[in-house]
């Protein structure tokens, strides 16, 4: 049904509750209201990377890792792959009446914010640091989960709106402080593509307060941009427990009723958390009234609605038999294979099953299931770790060698050890090895949310760039063996890589690749394969200071506003073959670009096309020119493509002191290719972008 006959239909049922009932409504953990027929229902449901903590479900790559994938219709087709399995799921508990919480179809994914300091914990769950990239993923994401059938297959929920990425350990009282332009320009176009274009169901409140106003009682950021200028019509959500911290923390607040009161009266519809238990309360004070109580009851029954909830509908069909089904799980591995980035490639690499007897597979991720998933996940029947995929496709032709080398954080394996017990094993295992593939990195107990296992402060967040000191030392003592060494990166951020980048042949980085990201890499390792993922984030010159955390200026920050070299820039990524850029046009009508994208070699290849512009005459524009738009490119053999990509009408224009889109200056500069123009990128990719100029 439409969004005005499920209003329609919310109205007339909300008109037969009490205010009591209504008020009930409103919490996350909504009870049944028996002499209506409406069953309990919990709001709270996560799918960042797959069906997550509602048990066995199919496990993608992280979102960071979908966003390296520079591919939309892959991000689309997951989603739709995450909603089938949802409704599968739901389909299954609501026959068994277990209405619990992860067990509903409102999946409050994905998460769009900007991952804008390397050290943010949370940075793993997104799509990245350009607000462009962010919002085409955002919306593949929304649509797919969404569908575009009668009934919603699934609700989106875009978080955490809005100017929020760390630090975590601060969250439940920061205020973060943006300029205009900023908030424009960085902060909100990924929010505002989710909302007009995907047609997100529901948006979520971020924790902290934004030019002083606490994110989900914000009038500036909920009424005059969310609802007024960008016209949504769905409901608003509290991040869980955010309201609480308007009196316990924000200290904006007295107490419980008044924040209840702040966050209804902005238009938060459903509090995840316990602070509008209190709402009555604030209702007998004056300081809610009935109307408002009632219309946030209707847009959350809007929302059940449309999801078909109170109705038979096409999806009550799906079987529990379509979770982790085949299909599913080849498109994980896919989606692994297309989101890991060759940084580096002495030419060791594919490599060869015919020359390679023994393989030293060594490092604290190698055999670690925590490392292929990242936080918000599901479970997964099966695990293929780095080892395990090594070992399969190596089969009994080639001999494959084990050692973890050291703990991932801890300075020994064993308690009664001395420090760094595991090095010795490793240099024994390099040492009868023809190559060695070392895995390092982190995982969600290292960098992910506040309260994760994470640094000292338990905030989830890096203290640095540096890998944990027992993995620094593996790495040094390796390095002398004098054997090749692959590294296998699995981290959802930025690594410092200068010792690997100068000692060792060949460097992938893997992120958190899904429960079969093992099986993945290894068609990547021996070449079935060749890699095509980019980075979605820059790698930051680790001999140059990082801003203040704190500062949410885009001064010095991303690849648009960075004013040193980066150790490897946003959109590189090598494959094992090379290709070329020619026949280059720009169709200003049509705002589109036309290019012929050629493998000069003889492997087969996808590469990510790229198209970054720069109004070079405008005191407005980024530092650098910034991506505008992308395509991924299957390739075969000597083989070429015509590649058309379709630009928007904000290309050409750039942000102002004020906020504004406006169009300023004469002269703009396309670049086409398979990175940025930049200076680091050239040099690595060995190859410049085809430049266009234009006058606008």
């Amino acid at each position: 049904m439409n969004r005005k006959e499920a209003r329609k239909r919310a109205e007339q049922l909300v008109s037969n509750m009490t205010l009591e009932e209504k008020a009930s409504q409103l919490r996350y953990d909504a009870p049944p209201i028996r002499r209506l027929n409406i069953p309990a229902y919990n709001w709270w449901n996560e799918a960042l990377h797959g069906v997550a903590r509602a048990g066995t479900a199919t496990s993608f790559p992280q979102a960071i890792g979908m966003a390296a994938a520079f591919d939309e219709d892959l991000v689309h087709e997951i989603a739709e792959t995450i909603a089938e399995e949802g409704r599968a799921k739901y389909n299954a508990f609501a026959k068994q009446d277990d209405r619990d919480i992860y067990k509903g179809l409102t999946f409050w994914s994905p998460n769009v914010n900007i991952f804008r300091d390397p050290r943010w914990g949370r940075g793993q769950e997104t799509y990245g640091e350009d607000p462009y990239l962010s919002s085409r993923l955002g919306v593949a994401f929304i649509k797919g989960l969404q569908g575009d059938k009668e009934t919603m297959k699934a609700a989106a929920c875009v978080k955490h709106f809005a100017v929020h990425s760390g630090p975590e350990a601060l969250r439940h009282e920061f205020n973060a402080e943006v300029s205009r332009k900023d908030l424009r320009e960085t902060y909100l176009p990924a929010f505002e593509a989710a909302v007009k274009e995907g047609k997100s169901e529901a948006v979520m409140g971020a924790y902290n307060r934004t030019n002083g106003e606490a994110c989900c009682a914000s009038k500036t950021l909920m009424q005059d941009i969310l609802r007024g200028e960008w016209g949504f019509e769905g409901h608003y959500v509290s991040d869980c427990w955010a309201i609480r911290d308007f009196h316990e923390h924000h200290l904006i607040s007295p107490d419980a009723k008044t924040s209840a009161a702040m966050a209804i009266n902005a238009g938060c519809d459903l509090n995840c958390g316990n602070t509008y238990l209190h709402i009555l309360n604030a209702y007998e004070h004056g300081m809610v009234s009935e109307e408002t109580i009632t219309e946030a009851c209707t847009r959350l029954f809007t929302t059940r609605y449309l999801l078909g909830l109170f109705d038979e509908n096409e999806f009550d069909s799906i079987s529990y038999e379509k979770v982790e089904c085949r299909k599913h799980l080849e498109l994980s591995e896919r989606a692994a294979r297309e989101s890991m980035v060759l940084l580096k490639n002495s030419g060791i690499l594919p490599l060869n099953k015919e020359t390679v007897k023994t393989i030293g597979v060594i490092g604290p991720n190698a055999d670690s299931r925590a490392a292929l998933i990242g936080n918000y996940h599901g479970t997964s029947s099966e695990y293929i770790t780095i080892l395990q995929g090594i070992q399969a496709f190596a089969k009994d032709d080639i001999r494959v060698l084990y050692s973890d080398g050291c703990n991932i954080s801890s300075p020994k394996t064993e308690n009664l050890a001395f420090d760094h017990d595991r090095i010795s094993e490793a240099l024994i295992v390099a040492k009868h090895s023809d190559v060695v593939v070392l895995c390092m990195g982190l995982n969600e107990f290292l960098e992910g949310e506040e309260g994760d296992q994470g640094n000292q402060y338990a905030s989830g967040d890096k203290d640095s760039l540096l890998l944990p000191e027992p993995q620094r030392k593996l790495m040094e003592a390796l390095a002398k063996t004098g054997t090749p060494v692959v590294l296998c990166m699995m981290a959802g951020s930025d690594i410092d890589l200068s010792f690997a980048s100068e000692h060792y042949d060949a460097i992938i980085q893997a992120w958190y690749p899904g429960a079969r990201g093992g099986k993945a890499f290894a068609e990547i390792l021996f070449g079935l394969y060749s890699p095509s993922g980019k980075l979605c984030v820059t790698f930051y010159d680790p001999e140059s200071p990082l801003p203040e955390f704190t500062d949410y200026s885009m001064k010095n920050r991303t690849y648009r506003y960075l004013e040193t070299k980066p150790q490897y820039p946003f959109g590189y990524g090598l494959t094992y073959g090379q290709a070329a850029v020619t026949e280059v046009q720009f169709n200003m009508e049509e705002m589109e670009i036309e290019a012929v994208a050629e493998n000069t070699t003889s492997i087969d290849i996808e590469e990510v096309l790229q198209v970054y512009v720069k109004v070079v005459d405008s005191e407005f524009a980024p530092l650098h020119p910034r991506l505008c738009g992308f395509k991924r490119v299957s390739l075969d053999s000597n083989g070429k493509k015509r590649v058309k990509i379709k630009l928007d009408q904000r290309t050409l224009m750039v942000v102002n002191d004020n906020g504004e889109y406006i169009k300023d200056g004469k002269n703009v500069e396309l670049y086409v290719g398979f990175s940025q123009p930049d200076e680091t990128s050239i040099q690595l990719m060995d190859q410049k972008p085809v430049k266009l100029t234009a006058e606008i």
